[in-house]
Parts: structure tokens; C-alpha cells; sequence
């Protein structure tokens, strides 16, 4: 049976690049809630963000389903910021006995910022279509983030 990957790490932590690596070992697909966010709203889903990004990952995971029973291997880009988020999805996909794997980007604040300051010099020379992340929004998803404990995390990856 296919599985699914949860690709957990801080904003600009490089999810997404992992995942395309992993997807090019694997020859899954990849399910970003960003990616769809970013082609609907554009940088402008403004105060309604936090409901439609909601709505995004509960049609993500029905979507996911269908890959699954197709035999498609899934690569959840979401971050999984939260325990809480990272629980609630493992169950989601354990009581259907479909297995699950989280891959942790774990990066040291030096690296991060570096990763920061890159994409946003992608972004603005156009080279990119993403969010720019200031130095308020880091903060924020910084305080958010909740790193994951050693009992959660199946593949750790050094930044």
C-alpha cells in the first residue's frame, strides 16, 4: 500500500525542496497547501488566510486518499508546525491503516535566517512566486512552530 510523508519544519526551513528530492527518489506526489494557496489568493488571502489555508489541507487529505487507493505514494508539504497537527494527522491516516513517516528539517537560527534572507531575494527579483517573510512574520511562525520530540520524528534532516 502507498504511505504518506509529512514534511515538518519551520518557515523557509527548505520543506519544499526536500520534498521535491524526495519526490524524484520516490516518484510521489507532493500536496502543498501553499502552492494551492499561492495559485488561488495570490499574496492576498489577507485576514481570511488562516479559514482557507483550513479548507486547502481538508480537501489535501480526501485528494491524498484518492493518490493513496491509486497506489500514489503522498508527500504532505504543510510544515506540521504543531504537535497537536502532526497527532492529529498520523491518526487521521493510522486509523485507515495507510503508514505515515515525518521527516523533520531541523535547521540551527543561522541557517534559517540564511534560508530566510535567500528566498526573499527570490521573490523580489521575480524569480519565485512565494511569500515574503519579514522579520514580524519569522517571529510569529517561530512562535507557532513546536519543535518535534524524538518519539515523533521517523527521518531527521540536518539543515
Amino acid at each position: 500500500m502507498a504511505k504518506v510523508f509529512l514534511i515538518c519544519g519551520k518557515i523557509c526551513s527548505g520543506k519544499s525542496t526536500y520534498a521535491k528530492q524526495l519526490q524524484a527518489v520516490d516518484h510521489s506526489v507532493i500536496l502543498s497547501v501553499d502552492e494551492i494557496m499561492l495559485a488561488v489568493f495570490g499574496l492576498y488571502a489577507g485576514e481570511k488566510h488562516d479559514e482557507y489555508a483550513a479548507n486547502v489541507r481538508h480537501y489535501l487529505f480526501q485528494k491524498s486518499l484518492e493518490l493513496i487507493r491509486a497506489e500514489v505514494d503522498v508527500i504532505l508539504d504543510w510544515g506540521f508546525w504543531t504537535r497537536a497537527g502532526r497527532n492529529e494527522t498520523k491518526a487521521f491516516y493510522r486509523s485507515r491503516n495507510i503508514e505515515c513517516e515525518l521527516h523533520y528539517l531541523n535547521l540551527d537560527d543561522e541557517i534559517w535566517q540564511a534560508r530566510i534572507d535567500k528566498r526573499n531575494r527570490s521573490v523580489i527579483a521575480g524569480e519565485t512566486t512565494a511569500y515574503i517573510v519579514d522579520s514580524a512574520l519569522a517571529a510569529k511562525f517561530e512562535a507557532r512552530f513546536e519543535s518535534p520530540s524524538d518519539d515523533e520524528v521517523d527521518v531527521w534532516v540536518n539543515g
